[in-house]
């Protein structure tokens, strides 16, 4: 049977009147990548934050391998393994490619701001972060500030700085956002090679990366799940085309 490696029970998170998600109940297989995807404002962006714990649920559980994370803040969840993206960029642009990496690499030590440690420590975050750059394609970069990068490597340097933390799950929040064809090929790429060992969270708007990358999609609309299935299940939905194209028909008027 497929291990669940992180499961949500009733989540709902309200701000006012809003229920930005409500009653959500999913699982996620371990070595899977399940797609989350839906209109704007459908609430898949405030259920990763909820996942990452930059925002706490109005109600219901977040369980990481059994264990409760529900009121678990950001960088805890980070220390016990789940990495997260950011649908902008969140390099430090300023710093080099390995700088950055060695940064992410030191966040996960609960020792992070203990500035007279183990020489061992050090040892660790470096090979952290130089494996990270060997798996985003950015070795030969190792020295260039971030901010010369193009934007693609740029995603590709913060997907690193994730990588640096080892987790075992990983959550990305529209990787592919505001790339042209050549850079969105190159972290489809990517992204491809990472879900070979990890476990991916993604949610994505380039519906031909997710059914290429996707094991399983979950559709939201309003806060709430309309339909969890395979790539083939969701693709021959008509309550996902109705729930696409009624939106679709709302934008364009």
């Amino acid at each position: 049977m497929s291990e669940i490696i992180l499961r949500t029970e009733h989540l709902c998170k309200n701000f006012g009147g809003l229920k930005a998600t409500d009653d959500i109940s999913l699982e996620f297989e371990r070595g899977k990548v399940h797609a989350i995807l839906g209109p704007n404002g459908a609430g898949k962006t405030t259920l990763i934050n909820l996942l990452s714990g930059e925002l706490l649920p109005s109600s219901g559980r977040i369980l990481f391998k059994g264990y409760d994370i529900t009121d678990a803040r950001p960088e805890k969840v980070s220390r016990i393994g789940i990495g997260r993206s950011f649908q902008k960029t969140n390099i430090l642009p300023g710093f080099s490619c390995f700088q950055n990496c060695w940064i992410g690499a030191q966040s996960c030590l609960i020792t992070s701001m203990r500035f007279f440690r183990p020489a061992r420590h050090l040892r660790m975050v470096h090979r952290r972060a130089d494996h990270a750059l060997q798996l985003c394609g950015l070795s030969g970069k190792r020295n260039r500030v971030a901010g010369t990068l193009s934007y693609g490597e740029q995603r590709q340097l913060e997907i690193a700085m994730m990588l640096a933390t080892e987790p075992e799950l990983l959550l990305l929040d529209e990787p592919l956002a505001g790339m042209g064809t050549e850079e969105s090929q190159q972290v489809t790429a990517l992204l491809k090679e990472l879900a070979k060992e990890q476990t991916l969270i993604l949610i994505e708007h380039d519906m031909d990366a997710v059914f290429s990358l996707a094991d399983r999609i979950t559709v939201m609309v309003d806060g709430a799940e309309l339909e969890t299935g395979s790539v083939e299940q969701i693709r021959n939905s008509q309550a996902v085309q109705d729930a696409y194209l009624g939106h679709d028909e709302e934008d364009a008027a």
